[in-house]
């Protein structure tokens, strides 16, 4: 049995726009990921026989139906299409120690599948390139070939559409997942009921990334969702509030939530928010840009 060991790094939303809802029940998207430095660790066992299966350390997540069980399956069609190796008679076991946050809207999962994808190929000799990577990735889940391309980027489509963009200049970032999780169909439903107004500066954003200008760019992440979501949990404002008094220059709920991150440029302010939000919450983390 051959074992392949990987990490699989978390994503934040910069920003993050809802243009519309699709006829095929998704949304249209406008939003800037960016890699982060919190990752899963991943474990890949290939061999013969024995089907697809996942493991994790974490007890609610059902193994039968993770998503790094349905990236495997269609990696192995799609190189079995390529006249490669398919998915008969090629036993994979993938183990997952989770470390971020589920339900946080920090693309845990989409990092897993990306990872396994990843993992697969290589072992196969990478016959498929990056862009034939991303094309599985994309039906695994919207948010995969971001992951499986990572970096910045500015994700469109219902998010994989991705052009890579500057990264944020050196920082630091400190995130707060409360104890709730958020559905994330109610939030899109609710979303289009509510319809709000105030959009993010998309390309101001971009612009300021490019320029390597760490205010510009922090003081103009914003998450359309985030009004609809601190209605379902009141700790969303109350983070992102305290974070811009612990000196964030910016804050933002990534995804569907409920995580919220703030960008700073002083180490020492962000250190002290990490150890007074760590007292309320477990999944606070403290990370190096």
């Amino acid at each position: 049995m051959d074992v392949i060991n990987v990490t699989a790094p978390a994503k934040i939303n910069l920003s993050l726009d809802v243009l519309g809802k699709r006829q095929d029940g998704y949304h249209n998207l406008s939003t800037i990921m960016h890699e982060i430095p919190l990752s899963d660790e991943i474990t890949v066992k290939i061999g013969t026989g024995g089907g697809i299966r996942a493991t994790t350390d974490v007890q609610y997540i059902r193994n039968d139906t993770n998503i790094a069980v349905k990236a495997a399956k269609l990696l192995l069609e799609r190189l079995g299409e390529t006249g490669g190796k398919s998915e008969k008679g090629v036993g994979v076991q993938v183990e997952i120690k989770k470390n971020i946050p589920v339900g946080a809207g920090l693309g845990g999962g989409s990092a897993d599948a990306a990872a396994v994808i990843k993992a697969l190929n290589q072992f196969f000799g990478n016959p498929l390139d990056e862009a034939g990577l991303m094309e599985v990735g994309a039906r695994v889940g919207a948010d995969v070939p971001f992951c499986i391309k990572g970096g910045c980027a500015l994700c469109e489509g219902i998010g994989d559409i991705v052009t890579p963009k500057a990264k944020l200049p050196g920082c630091h970032i400190v995130i707060v997942k409360p104890k709730a999780s958020i559905s994330t169909a109610e939030l899109f439903s609710e979303y289009q009921i509510l319809k709000r107004q105030m959009r993010p500066d998309t390309s101001g954003l971009l612009e300021a990334l490019s320029e390597g200008n760490l205010v510009g760019a922090a003081c103009r992440v914003y998450n359309v969702l985030e009004s609809c979501a601190e209605k379902k949990c009141r700790d969303i404002p109350d983070i992102h509030s305290s974070l811009l008094r612990h000196g964030a220059l910016g804050a933002s709920m990534t995804g569907s939530g409920s995580a919220v991150f703030g960008i700073f440029d002083d180490p020492k302010q962000a250190q002290n928010a990490a150890e007074q939000f760590s007292k309320r919450y477990r999944d606070t983390f403290l990370l190096k840009m």
